[in-house]
């Protein structure tokens, strides 16, 4: 077997290991032992994260933070995978944010003179535009690591209202229209809630029992609550303008359905609780001619009391 895919088999086999020697390795690859501790010497020079033990029973002991092997790209993957992480760069904060910054610097450095210039001059003519928000968001690590984990996390939490410590057990997290959200289990209401990351002020490991969540996700969870307020029959009539403007700013956050017809106009037929109406009456002000409630009374009233203040605040 040539070296350079002795070493690529190699770093593949010890991936999948948490501890070896170099007689195990030695054995597999039907190798000497000095050759083998040659190969771990390069392949440690090339950065694969292991550390070794001396003694007896010594060895060699992954870390955490695996390698993957050499893969090879074409052209065209290369640019998707470059401008797909490119175009994130519009959020002030990501879970992954160094290691975007590192596999874009990979990509562009490893490429040849003419794809990098291909680059240059690609960048000025796509992108994937998001709102952009100053909002801090310096904890969306630690809570789609605590989802993945299964853990519960104690977070303080700021809403318009007040500020509370919340024990909440995070389902994961995604972004929409520039804002990142967690839906979360929480404790304190022993229901399923969707919590705004900046507004996330501090997080740290509870040390209460969690639940088992593991049939729930972000594309799941709002079928798991159970709203203490009565649910509302929501119609709504959109111009083919609300229409867009509800599919960019409603329908991913609030997992509202959107029914458009064949003009592009159309119009939302969803259950809303009643707790809700405060934020749907300034979402709906905010559409203008391009949203007209139907129903419920209860929202059209909200919305009236609303425009009064505004009309008050400009007399």
């Amino acid at each position: 077997m040539a070296k350079s895919k002795r070493l690529i088999e190699i770093m593949m086999a010890i991936n999948k290991k948490k501890s070896f020697n170099a007689k195990e390795l030695a054995s597999e690859f039907g190798v000497s032992t000095r050759t083998i501790v040659r190969d771990m010497q390069e392949l440690s020079a090339l950065g694969v994260p292991f550390y070794s033990e001396v003694g007896q029973h010594g060895g060699y002991k992954m870390l955490n933070e695996r390698m993957l092997p050499p893969v090879a790209f074409t052209e065209g993957e290369a640019l998707a995978v470059f401008f797909a992480s490119h175009a994130l760069r519009h959020y002030a904060d990501l879970p992954f944010e160094a290691e975007t910054d590192s596999v874009l610097r990979k990509f562009y450095s490893y490429m040849s003179e003419d794809i990098r210039d291909r680059i240059d001059r690609m960048r000025e003519r796509f992108d994937l535009v998001t709102p952009m928000r100053h909002a801090s968001t310096p904890y969306l690590s630690l809570l789609l690591n605590a989802a993945i984990d299964q853990k519960v996390v104690r977070m303080e939490y700021e809403s318009k209202q007040h500020k509370r410590s919340r024990d909440v057990q995070p389902i994961g997290i995604y972004a929409s229209n520039g804002f990142w959200y967690c839906p979360a289990y929480c404790f304190h209401r022993r229901d399923f809630r969707l919590f705004r990351c900046d507004r996330v002020r501090s997080v740290e490991l509870s040390e209460l029992k969690a639940v088992d969540l593991t049939q729930v996700h972000t594309g799941n969870w709002e079928s798991y609550i159970e709203e203490e307020s009565p649910a509302m029959e929501l119609y709504v009539e959109l111009t083919a303008t609300g229409v867009q403007r509800c599919e960019s700013e409603l329908s991913s956050a609030h997992k509202m359905q959107i029914h458009v017809r064949e003009d592009g106009t159309g119009w939302l037929g969803n259950q809303i609780p009643a707790s809700s109406l405060p934020f749907f009456g300034q979402f709906f002000i905010g559409l203008g001619t391009d949203a007209k409630v139907k129903a419920p009374d209860e929202l059209i009233h909200v919305m009236r009391e609303m425009l009064d203040k505004l009309m008050a605040q400009y007399r």
